[in-house]
């Protein structure tokens, strides 16, 4: 090869790094049920199974190896990162609510008409520990 002909390749193989590479395009994803602080605060202790289904709606995991128990997962991606995601657990014994656990604090105990109050510092092991 001549001293022009690389030259020529040099010079174009150098223009190539300036082009912007082509990416795939990474739509927003929402999974799962949105499940609201107001909801949360709508339930309220001894709500039959249809009562809380109609409040938070349908769960999106129901264990059949835990009947008593309903699991409402929320997730939220953008640009294929997870940028927020909720857990809410829900119990229930003899087809009653007992309680509601997971990242949506309640606004009080379930059922106590308390004036609403923002969990302690210290996440949900200090919450545990102020209930005791």
């Amino acid at each position: 090869m001549s001293l022009r002909a690389i030259v020529v390749v040099a010079v174009l193989v150098a223009g190539c790094q300036g082009i912007p590479t082509l990416r795939p395009y990474k739509m927003d994803i929402q999974q799962g049920n949105v499940v609201t602080q107001e909801m949360i605060a709508r339930l309220q202790a001894g709500m039959t199974r249809a009562q809380v289904r109609f409040t938070l709606g349908t769960p999106l995991v129901v264990d059949p190896f835990r009947a008593d128990r309903w699991d409402y997962v929320y997730q939220y991606s953008k640009r294929g990162e997870v940028t927020e995601q909720r857990r809410i657990v829900v119990v229930f014994k003899d087809d009653k609510l007992v309680r509601v656990e997971g990242d949506v604090a309640p606004a009080g105990p379930v059922g106590a008409g308390a004036e609403k109050r923002a969990p302690p510092a210290g996440g949900a092991q200090a919450a545990q520990q102020a209930e005791r």
